[in-house]
């Protein structure tokens, strides 16, 4: 695997290649989920690559960057084990040299659930997004569908913005129970992983009343913040039942629907979604 810590590094290196040109996009430490983005990748593309980049722009004030969980050797040996042929893992002030002050902005679609909760977040991931696509030119992009938002964000952004990027969304990763894969969860203390499998069991409590015919998008928020209100760790920041593309919030669901939520787990921040469709 050739690893690259300059963008002129990685841009002599990317205009070398004429395959096709697979990247999953990360922030490090990483776990089943980014694995199987990885495996989705290599099976799709002659070129696999990956970006490991903790974005400071995407964080805000009080926020864990400071302590954001990052090994790069174990990193760097799982992208290998798995076949990654390019990764690209920059420093903060190559990114974002002195004087740096263009940004990206994204609206409307950015401005509810984790945009209302983090103000600014999306436009760290937005900007990022843009200059590594621009410097990585990948043929595809591999996203997780358990960062819902940002997945609804890039695919705006490609399309406004006239990228030549594929982007594949692949499904959420789970633990047996259910969690969502993260690599928050590592924050959690033994009592608080118990009690982080809260969020799934909200979201399959509003699948088992779409289920049951429930359209009523008020009726399935109520069940969700219930279940939510039972686990004495759990600090609800929102729940939603939201249209899957403008992300507004719907009164009737008619077709299909994003599921999601945030919770604090003492003081970590989760989120996670799931999709409701006719198909269910």
């Amino acid at each position: 695997m050739n690893v690259y810590r300059t963008i002129a590094d990685m841009r002599t290196a990317r205009s070398k290649c004429s395959n096709s040109f697979g990247l999953v996009p990360t922030m490090g430490y990483l776990h089943e989920g980014h694995l199987s983005l990885v495996r989705r990748a290599r099976a799709e593309n002659a070129v696999c690559a990956a970006w490991i980049f903790v974005n400071p722009a995407q964080f805000g004030p009080g926020e864990d960057f400071e302590r954001y969980p990052q090994d790069e050797r174990r990193d760097i040996e799982l992208l290998e084990r798995e076949g990654v042929d390019v990764l690209f893992t920059p420093a903060a002030n190559e990114v974002y040299p002195e004087g740096f002050s263009s940004y990206v902005e994204v609206r409307r679609v950015t401005e509810r659930l984790e945009g209302a909760s983090r103000p600014g977040h999306f436009r760290g991931v937005a900007t990022v997004v843009t200059k590594f696509f621009h410097v990585m030119q990948p043929t595809r992009a591999y996203f997780g569908q358990k960062d819902a938002q940002q997945v609804v964000v890039i695919k705006r952004l490609v399309r406004d913005l006239d990228f030549g990027v594929e982007i594949v969304v692949c499904p959420t990763v789970r633990e047996p129970d259910g969690l969502a894969l993260s690599s928050r969860n590592a924050y959690l203390e033994r009592a608080e992983r118990k009690a982080a499998t809260v969020l799934y069991r909200a979201l399959m409590r509003a699948q088992d009343r779409w289920a049951q015919g429930q359209r009523k998008a008020d009726t399935l928020r109520r069940e969700m913040r219930g279940v939510v209100e039972t686990q004495p760790l759990a600090h609800l920041d929102y729940v939603s039942v939201a249209h899957p593309e403008t992300l507004e919030e719907l009164d009737v669901i008619r077709g299909a629907a994003l599921v999601s939520l945030a919770v604090y787990i003492g003081h970590t921040r989760l989120i996670d979604n799931i999709m409701l469709t006719e198909d269910l």
